[in-house]
C-alpha cells in the first residue's frame, strides 16, 4: 500500500517553488478541463492570462479586484500565523460595507469630501465588531471559531438583503432591492483620470508594509507567532493568549471592513444583494498561495484577480459558466496543498502485513 513517510529535511528550494509548480499544475489541468468543453484551450487560456494584462486600462480593472483581495488576505495572515482559523472574513467584508454604506447615505449634495475618510472608519469599525463577535465567544465559551466566523457570513448576508429590501432600499429604485447611488462626495478618490483605480490600492501598498513591520520587526508581531506555533512557550514567556486572540482577529476584522468599505464607496457606489462578492473566501486561497507573507500576497492577489476577470471573460466571449472562477480557484489551492504535501513527504509503496 501506499505510504506518507515524512522527508528528513524538505527542499527548500520547493518549498518556496512550491506555489509555482501548483500554478503550473493548475494551467495543465485547465488545459485538459477546456479541452473537455470543447474549446479552444488557447483562447481559454489567454482569457486568464493575458486579457486581463493587455492594455493599461486591463490592469487598472485587474488593480481594482486585486485591491480587496490583498487587503483581506493581509489581515487573514496575521490569524492565520496566530493559529486563529477565520474563515468567516466574507461577512466582515459584508458589515464593512453596510456600515460604510450607511455613513454614505447621509450625506447630502452639499457634503464634502472629509465624509469619505469617515465612512472608511465605519467598515473598519463594522468589520471589527463583526470579528469582534467571534473573539468574544471563543474567548468566553471556547466557542469553534472556525464554525462561528463561518455561520457570521450567512447572518451578514441576511442583514444586508433586508436592509436594501427595507429601511435602506432606493424609493426610486424601480422596486429592485438596492439603496439609492451614493452622492458623489462619497466616491473613494480615484488615481488617475479614466480608470477606476483608487487609493484603495496605495492602501493596500501600504497596509504590506504594516503588516510586514507588524509580523517580522516588532515584538508584538513576535508574540503573535510565537502564540500561534508555540501556545505553551507563549505562555512561559509570558505572553497573553487572549490578547493574540483579540488582536488577530480585529485586526483581520478591520481589514476585511475596510474592503468592503472600499468597495461600496468606489467601484460599486451603492449597497445591493450583490456586494458579496467572494472575495473573503478567495482571500484564504491568496494568503497561503502568497505562504502568508505580505510580498508574496501581492503576486498572488494579482493571479487571483486575474481568474476573476478571466472568468467573466469566458462567460461573455467563450460561452462558459461564471463558476469556471471558482473552479479555477480551487484548482490551484488543491494543487498548492497537493504540491506541499509531496514537498514534505515522500510516497512509499510498503507491503502490507497480514
Amino acid at each position: 500500500m501506499l505510504k506518507l513517510e515524512a522527508r528528513p529535511q524538505p527542499s527548500a528550494f520547493w518549498s518556496y517553488g512550491s506555489p509555482l509548480l501548483a500554478l503550473a499544475v493548475t494551467v495543465v489541468i485547465g488545459i485538459i478541463l477546456f479541452v473537455a468543453l470543447g474549446k479552444d484551450p488557447v483562447s481559454g487560456l489567454s482569457m486568464f492570462f493575458w486579457q486581463p494584462i493587455r492594455s493599461g486600462y486591463a490592469v487598472g480593472e485587474l488593480t481594482v479586484k486585486a485591491t480587496p483581495l490583498l487587503i483581506i488576505a493581509l489581515g487573514l495572515a496575521v490569524c492565520f500565523r496566530s493559529n486563529v482559523w477565520n474563515i468567516g472574513a466574507e461577512g466582515q467584508y459584508i458589515l464593512g460595507a453596510i456600515c460604510a454604506g450607511g455613513v454614505a447615505l447621509l450625506a447630502s449634495k452639499t457634503t464634502g469630501g472629509w465624509i469619505v475618510l469617515p465612512i472608511l472608519l465605519a467598515g473598519v469599525a463594522g468589520g471589527m465588531a463583526w470579528a469582534g463577535i467571534t473573539a468574544l465567544l471563543r474567548d468566553k465559551f471556547n466557542a469553534n471559531e472556525i464554525l462561528v466566523s463561518l455561520m457570521l457570513v450567512y447572518v451578514a448576508v441576511q442583514i444586508l438583503s433586508y436592509l436594501v429590501g427595507g429601511p435602506w432600499k432606493d424609493p426610486q429604485g424601480f422596486n429592485f432591492p438596492q439603496s439609492k447611488t451614493f452622492e458623489a462626495a462619497t466616491r473613494i478618490p480615484r488615481l488617475f483620470e479614466g480608470s477606476r483605480v483608487s487609493i484603495g490600492a496605495l492602501l493596500a501598498v501600504l497596509g504590506v508594509g504594516l503588516v510586514w513591520v507588524f509580523l517580522f520587526r516588532t515584538r508584538a508581531g513576535f508574540a503573535q507567532q510565537v502564540g500561534g506555533l508555540a501556545p505553551a512557550a507563549s505562555r512561559y514567556a509570558g505572553f497573553s493568549s487572549r490578547k493574540a486572540l483579540w488582536t488577530a482577529l480585529l485586526i483581520s476584522g478591520g481589514a476585511a471592513g475596510l474592503a468592503g468599505a472600499l468597495e461600496v464607496a468606489g467601484p460599486i457606489g451603492q449597497l445591493t444583494p450583490y456586494v458579496p462578492a467572494g472575495y473573503g473566501f478567495a482571500a484564504i486561497i491568496v494568503a497561503y498561495v502568497g505562504r502568508l507573507h505580505p510580498v508574496g500576497m501581492v503576486f498572488s492577489a494579482i493571479l487571483m484577480s486575474m481568474f476573476y476577470i478571466g472568468g467573466e471573460m469566458a462567460q461573455s466571449r467563450l460561452g462558459l459558466t461564471k463558476s469556471l472562477t471558482g473552479v479555477f480557484q480551487g484548482l490551484l489551492l488543491f494543487s498548492l496543498l497537493a504540491c506541499d504535501t509531496l514537498v514534505n513527504y515522500r510516497l512509499l509503496w510498503k507491503k502490507g502485513s497480514r
